[in-house]
């Protein structure tokens, strides 16, 4: 079935009690068990298994083609799972470019635990070849990449990971399944936010994991929800999966708004640059054009000038939100730096922009007026 088709009924039946055509959450913590002591309904206690849970996770492996999902509370605890699924002493090997939260817990957090970890350009083959060490057990890759939405080749460093005895992960939060599906290029593991464009309202916070193969890595990645209390809500993952039903259209008409703007963009004098592989001068269009079906609906753009002039556009937005976060139906525009910290490695001059579902004409009146 089409990705749309999955998208309303993946995870998803009538209720065979009531006949319910849209399901409810199961708010229960704990549940029944038989007299015999076991637990005829597959389920113990909440933070073990939930019903609702379970239907999200059968829902996420299917859009993105994977054997099996694991839901979080957050990003940030999805990728904190995987990280702690490896043992102290195992290196990593990171983008340059990547999300400022990821980067944290390697430098702050996993690191300090006896984790390992290196930064490179995952866009440079060469050099992510020459990066690998022994003990590398994990590539992560972030494709678009946060802020600068470089892309890489997915299949490829799958391979590279592979030969050196890595796993390959996948962040696919930019992109979605909508637009690319790393598991059918290779890669091991994808990793969400569906916080961002799966939740995609603004009012949901989570995370998952889907697993091209349900083995023993995986395992470990699934005990560290149980085992560390790294649970969803029932009625977050509820609302998650009810976000889903209309996800493929809402991306594609969110990416469409945002070639406009890209477009508009590129033409303006007071804009520097355009970071948006949708348009054919980005420098990984073609790569982009080969494994993704579109440019997507994240951007960024660097105006003339420094961190005052870039803080002076955001300021005189009246349409766009100025705002943290991505992927909902209201647009977006963000200074990174001031909000990544000292560490950042974001230009100074430029503002990141997450494209809703207003309409174009008016995104594209508002940056004109806030640019002039």
């Amino acid at each position: 079935m089409k990705l749309e088709t999955l998208a309303i009924h993946a995870g998803r039946a009538v209720d065979s009690g009531s006949g319910a055509v849209a399901a409810s959450p199961v708010l229960s913590t704990t549940f029944e068990r038989g007299t015999d002591g076991n637990y005829p309904h597959g389920h113990i206690y909440t933070r073990a298994s939930n019903p609702t849970r379970a239907a999200l996770e059968q829902c996420l492996a299917v859009l993105e083609q994977g054997a099996a999902a694991t839901a979080f509370p957050s990003g940030s605890a999805a990728s904190m799972a995987v990280f702690q699924a490896l043992a102290p002493g195992d290196h990593v090997l990171a983008p340059d470019d990547m999300y400022h939260g990821t980067r944290t817990q390697l430098r702050d957090l996993l690191h300090r635990w006896g984790l390992e970890y290196s930064v490179v350009d995952m866009t440079d083959l060469d050099a992510v070849r020459a990066a690998l060490r022994p003990h590398t057990r994990l590539v992560w890759v972030e494709t678009p990449s946060n802020p600068l939405l470089k892309v890489s080749d997915i299949a490829a460093l799958a391979q590279l990971a592979r030969t050196g005895g890595a796993r390959c992960v996948v962040d696919n939060t930019f992109a979605t399944p909508v637009l690319q599906q790393p598991l059918t290029l290779g890669a091991d593991l994808v990793m969400h936010s569906t916080t961002k464009y799966l939740g995609g309202h603004s009012d949901l916070l989570g995370g998952a994991v889907i697993t091209r193969e349900d083995d023993a890595f995986f395992a470990r990645v699934r005990d560290f929800q149980a085992k560390a209390g790294a649970v969803p809500a029932p009625f977050d993952c509820w609302l998650l999966q009810r976000s889903i039903a209309t996800l493929p259209y809402r991306v594609r008409a969110q990416a469409a708004n945002a070639q406009r703007v890209a477009e508009f963009l590129a033409a303006q004098p007071r804009v520097a640059a355009v970071h948006y592989p949708g348009l054919a001068g980005h420098p990984d269009h073609a790569l982009a054009v080969s494994q993704m079906r579109s440019g997507g609906a994240m951007l960024s753009f660097q105006v003339h000038g420094g961190r005052d002039e870039a803080l002076a556009v955001s300021a005189r937005v009246k349409l766009f939100t100025r705002a943290t976060s991505l992927g909902g139906v209201e647009s977006l525009i963000e200074h990174r730096a001031s909000v990544e910290g000292p560490y950042s490695t974001t230009p100074e001059n430029l503002l990141r922009v997450s494209v809703g579902l207003e309409h174009a004409d008016d995104l594209i009146a508002d940056l004109h007026q806030a640019l002039v």
